[in-house]
């Protein structure tokens, strides 16, 4: 576990390498825009980098410093990072393809998926968390967390699919006001461009998604992807087969869930009781 002390000194070595690719990419007289198109990566991959909120990988910082003519400056920096805990190692991967998937698929039964949470609703559940986090990091996780959220933003939407248990709304995260704010902000999320909610109801005779959540996605070369997690660990899956598996059962989920108007119906009727 790490100290506050060393949790800042992270921070701040995050934030210093994230200037040092503002300034190289201005003084070379590129725009975000711009450089990310170069770099092949996402607009948003390349402002958390700059905003420090995203660590600068090895084979970016050596793409960058062919880019921008910066003398190998990145890599050194890269290579003399402190270790970062911001995020766990086993989530950065996933991380990174999702903010890169041109579609996305999720299915929770506990809480809700990252990409639909408000600051208050994963503020609560960082509290819950164990061993207990500082207030401090509690921030930077729910920071992070809410920046991911702009793949739900973008110009041109990214197809994003979710479908979660209807004992995610009876479970009341954070209290009755987070409560309140949340079943609002997932009305308007059902009228956000691509995006697709469904409620799977309680009381169903049975479902595809018995086994646990977990999230498809199909890259910008059309690969199939699926990422799973658990108590103390996950995994990003290739396998076409494993794969494949979870794509039918994400098929049966959508056949079993309530249809999108109906869900849009049934958190009417929530927000109606409040």
């Amino acid at each position: 576990m790490y100290t506050r002390k060393q949790q800042r000194r992270n921070a701040s070595a995050l934030k210093l390498v994230g200037q040092q690719v503002a300034l190289f990419r201005r003084c070379a007289g590129l725009t975000q825009e711009r450089l990310a198109e170069q770099l092949d990566i996402s607009l948003e991959t390349l402002a958390s980098i700059e905003q420090g909120r995203r660590p600068l990988k090895l084979d970016i910082a050596e793409r960058l410093d062919v880019l921008l003519e910066t003398k190998g400056a990145l890599t050194v920096a890269v290579q003399n990072m402190p270790e970062i805990d911001m995020i766990p190692a086993w989530a950065d991967q996933y991380m990174d393809v999702e903010q890169e998937a041109i579609a996305l698929s999720f299915y929770e039964a506990q809480i809700l998926p990252g990409l639909l949470q408000t600051p208050e609703y994963a503020r609560a559940l960082f509290r819950c968390r164990v061993p207990l986090m500082p207030e401090e990091q509690i921030a930077d996780e729910v920071s992070a967390r809410v920046e991911r959220q702009m793949v739900l933003h973008r110009k041109v939407p990214t197809p994003v699919s979710f479908i979660f248990s209807e004992s995610v709304l009876v479970d009341r995260l954070g209290g009755h006001a987070t409560h309140k704010a949340t079943l609002r902000h997932l009305r308007e999320s059902t009228d956000l461009p691509g995006v697709t909610l469904q409620i799977m109801p309680l009381g169903t005779s049975g479902h595809a998604g018995l086994a646990g959540p977990f999230v498809l996605l199909v890259t910008p070369d059309h690969q199939h992807l699926a990422y799973t997690e658990t108590q103390r660990g996950s995994q990003l899956i290739g396998e076409p087969g494993e794969v494949g598996i979870l794509e039918q059962k994400y098929g049966m989920l959508r056949s079993q869930a309530l249809t999108p108007h109906d869900t849009r119906g049934f958190l009417d009727r929530l927000l109606g009781d409040q």
